[in-house]
């Protein structure tokens, strides 16, 4: 073992011995010039230590120096934590750990001598970095190796096939404390714990992935997001459609002359960018307050501070661009990003670099082309990585070198591969997925924001998240809530509260019983301030959205056979003042209703209306007709419903003055009374119609209102079919089931093993056996079972007679034709001959055997018949 390993460490020193030269040299010459500035400074040290001597001595301690002193140190305050959230070798029970994890097989030993050597190696090269991260201990105080500890596993779950929703899970799943092990039992790790989950992750689902070992900020090692914004506060771009400019028409009005004030314009123009430039200043300056008190907490261990990271490399899984995941937050950064000083190595499952380029300006110059020997040192020669690529002279150049070195040698394979991980296969329940946060619960503190998170079912209303966003840092001041829910029989989704303006608003999912959309209100009290907003598809008569204020109820239709597309209700006060009002009881008068139709291109543009409005109160009705695309102006028409009737009252007498209008182009039949008095009769039934309408919407607001209300209430949450472990209805049912298939297979073994079956189902069933009944079963029992035996042993002795008789024909047709026999067919008389003996001695056997044991069950069956339940009371006599 020691040969070889001092073979492999001889040929990776003998290659990496040519990399390591401009290392040497390079590490030379910055020793000199260390050495050139401790001879100034000790120089400069001489001329001034006499000075520094003197004041040193002047600068004594009085009395009430020391008392202030002992007072200001009386005054800090030490806060102890009351629990250490750290974990210890004694938390995790060892002896039950895989023997993966208690020791090492040997080529893992192998492994870490190599290791061991690469990072002499390394220190003799680099005195003045920090040691590798190489080899730490387990929970099991065992030695091993970083890529070892990784397990690519590709999780059953498809929302963890692509990065964010891995990394996303990973946050969500672990919790940062100190811990060996991250998934066994505690859901908790530190930044390598969650490193090394997420990059066995994403590299089972296909990306180049990798672990970081390296250097961050102070907030990002601390997972301290005060600073940051939450993402969700954060509003999608608008993308702005630039709208089609219809074409010039070549008659058209000219529009009216602008008569305002150019020179007040433009004073209100200064004046309002007088008033935004100040709000900007005010807004800078507040920034840059902020920003002055959270610079003035300098982190003393500034660019020391370790952190573990994940790098996901381009080209696979079609990733354009390399990028950083931090596995605590699930925030992706850019590999510039000014949150990470410095990287020391990285590694996969498969090999180990060393980052031999320059940090000084963070990691935004650094190359990641692993392939690289110059600026990557890998550990291990079998790199998946590519080499650089040399130019042809040095190429030839270094082929020359190696054919005379390698003249008369045989070609070694001197690579060494990664041992399989000790790690156990990374197994995720259904259960913990589902639950994914620990305890089902996590507070993420963002900027002037809190972010809740909750696991499905784990609150009885459904809510698996909200966010509430503060007006000041403290987070003193709400500004407003979101909600968001899951599983909820109403469809409910997102339920949005602004704190200040008091404005709720409740987003559901397609399903809902009235097709909501959107509720938004102030109160749920009836006849207030209110927009709903409906899934068209799922209605029948169009609506998109309802508008509603004390005084007005506004809709918008679309998809309709009619064309309506809006309908405007005006109300009046009541008449009658009752102490509760309602569109039941005492509705609210209509005063007018105005309803707006799109254009049915069935109909003729001059008679099609646009528009139509009924003023109830004022008893008229004015008609607006669409614009034929030929003309400027439209038709207009206005009904005055005053109506006239004769003596005997049956008639209405129209008249002209009833009727105005203006024609564009004016035809003879609608001047005619009959076309109008037609007309009138008409809108006056579409009044009628449209007024019920409103009403049936006045009662579907009620109908809506008074069935959230219970909806809040109940709020019950809808179970899955396939959720065996909650859907009671479906768990009883199959228990019942199981239950029902266990008595029937009871059954089944029952009549299978009852000797008395055949014989009971010769009686009428349901009747009662008598004594002689039972006698006579007994004796059928009995004899049936004996003629069975005998049958038996003629079986057995008619096969033994047909065997013997068979070998005797067989024996006299050998004496017979013995001399012209020839040796095959001798050969084959003996093989039948020994196998008919065989089968003989067998059945005389059996014969025997069933003599002796027939009397034997005879007496044991008759016993079972005198002790079974439905004979033994009727079968005492004759015991």
């Amino acid at each position: 073992m020691v040969q070889a390993v001092l073979k492999v460490t001889s040929s990776l020193d003998s290659q990496r011995h040519t990399r390591m030269e401009v290392l040497k040299e390079k590490v030379e010459e910055e020793e000199a010039a260390e050495r050139e500035e401790a001879a100034e400074r000790a120089e400069r040290g001489e001329k001034t230590k006499r000075p520094m001597e003197v004041r040193r001595e002047e600068t004594t301690l009085t009395q009430e120096m020391l008392r202030d002193l002992e007072r200001k140190l009386s005054e800090i305050e030490v806060s102890v934590p009351e629990k250490l959230l750290t974990f210890t070798k004694d938390t995790i029970d060892t002896s039950k750990l895989p023997l993966s994890y208690q020791s090492n097989t040997l080529k893992e030993e192998h492994l870490l001598q190599v290791a061991d050597n690469f990072s002499c190696q390394y220190s003799h090269l680099c005195p003045d970095r920090v040691p590798l991260f190489l080899h730490p201990l387990n929970e099991c105080e065992v030695p091993k190796f970083v890529s070892t500890t990784i397990r690519p596993t590709l999780m059953p779950y498809p929302e963890l096939y692509n990065w964010d929703t891995c990394a996303q899970f990973v946050s969500d799943f672990l919790s940062m404390v100190p811990l060996p092990d991250p998934l066994k039992p505690y859901q908790k790790g530190n930044c390598f714990d969650f490193s090394t989950l997420l990059c066995s992750m994403l590299i089972g689902a296909g990306y180049d992935a990798y672990c970081v070992n390296g250097y961050g900020l102070q907030d990002l090692c601390h997972m301290d997001l005060t600073r940051e914004v939450c993402p969700l506060t954060l509003k999608p771009k608008e993308t702005v459609k630039e709208e089609e400019k219809a074409p010039p028409k070549k008659y058209a009005i000219k529009p009216p002359r602008d008569l305002t004030s150019r020179f007040e314009q433009e004073q209100e123009a200064k004046r309002q960018e007088a008033i935004k430039a100040e709000e900007e200043n005010r807004r800078k300056q507040e920034e840059a307050r902020l920003l002055e008190q959270e610079n003035a907490k300098t982190d003393p261990l500034h660019g020391l501070r370790v952190h573990s990271w994940v790098l996901v490399l381009s080209g696979k899984r079609e990733v354009p661009e390399s990028f950083f995941i931090d596995p605590f937050t699930a925030h992706s950064y850019s590999t510039q990003d000014d949150h990470f000083l410095g990287i020391e190595s990285l590694w996969n499952h498969k090999n180990y670099w060393v980052n031999m380029q320059d940090c000084w300006n963070c990691c935004k110059e650094l190359v990641f082309d692993l392939g690289d020997p110059v600026r990557w040192e890998y550990l291990l020669v079998g790199t998946d990585k590519p080499f650089l690529s040399l130019t042809e002279e040095e190429d030839e150049g270094m082929n020359d070198d190696d054919d005379v070195e390698k003249l008369g040698k045989e070609d070694e394979d001197k690579s060494f591969d990664m041992p399989p991980s000790w790690v156990e296969p990374i197994e995720i329940s259904p259960e913990a997925f589902e639950t994914r946060c620990p305890n089902g619960k996590k507070v993420i503190q963002y900027k002037r924001a809190k972010l809740e998170k909750w696991a499905p079912y784990l609150n009885n209303n459904g809510l698996v998240c909200r966010l509430t966003t503060y007006e000041d840092l403290e987070c003193t001041k709400t500004l407003e809530v979101k909600e968001w829910y899951q599983h909820r029989e109403d469809m409910l989704e997102l339920k949005h509260i602004n704190k200040i303006t008091g404005l709720n608003a409740d987003y559901f999912k397609p399903g809902h019983p009235q097709a909501l959309r959107m509720h938004s209100y102030k109160s749920m009290q009836p006849e207030m301030d209110r927009v709903m907003e409906f899934y068209e598809t799922a209605r029948l008569d169009g609506l998109i959205k309802r508008e509603e204020t004390p005084k007005t109820m506004t809709e918008y239709y679309q998809g309709r056979p009619d064309f309506l597309s809006y309908r405007h209700v005006n109300f009046g006060p009541r008449v009658k003042k009752l102490a509760l009002n309602s569109a039941e009881s005492n509705p609210r008068p209509m005063v007018k209703i105005t309803e707006r139709f799109f254009r049915n291109p069935a109909k003729p543009a001059d008679e099609d209306v646009a528009e139509r409005v009924f003023l109830i109160a004022e008893e008229r009705i004015q008609l607006r007709y669409h614009c034929r695309s030929d003309h400027i102006t439209a038709n207009k028409r206005e009904f005055l419903r005053r109506m006239e009737v004769d003596s005997k009252g049956n008639k209405i007498i129209m008249t002209a003055d009833m009727c105005i209008s203006f024609e564009v182009e004016p035809m003879e039949h609608t001047k005619k009374l009959l076309y109008q008095y037609e007309a009138m009769m008409k809108l006056k039934n579409e009044e009628k119609l449209s007024r019920h309408q409103a009403w049936e919407s006045e009662l579907e607001v009620l109908e809506i209102l008074k069935l959230r209300e219970e909806e809040e209430e109940a709020h019950t949450l809808t179970i899955s079919i396939y959720d065996t472990k909650r859907n009671e209805k479906s768990k009883e049912y199959r228990e019942a089931m199981e239950r029902v298939l266990h008595e029937e297979h009871r059954r089944q073994v029952e009549a299978q093993l009852d000797y008395l079956a055949p014989f009971l189902a010769q009686l009428p069933p349901g009747e009662k056996l008598t004594r002689w009944q039972a006698v006579r079963l007994k004796d059928e029992c009995l004899n049936d079972f004996k003629q069975r035996l005998i049958d038996k042993a003629n079986l057995i002795q008619a096969r033994f007679e047909k065997e013997t008789q068979e070998l005797q024909k067989k024996q006299q047709w050998y004496q017979e034709n013995q001399v012209t026999l020839t040796p095959e067919d001798e050969d084959l008389y003996l093989s039948y001959c020994s196998q008919a003996m065989f089968r003989i001695r067998i059945l005389e056997q059996r014969l025997s055997r069933h003599k002796e044991l027939a009397p034997l069950k005879y007496l044991a069956l008759e016993e079972k018949l005198y002790k079974d339940p439905r004979l033994v009371e009727l079968l005492k006599v004759f015991v």
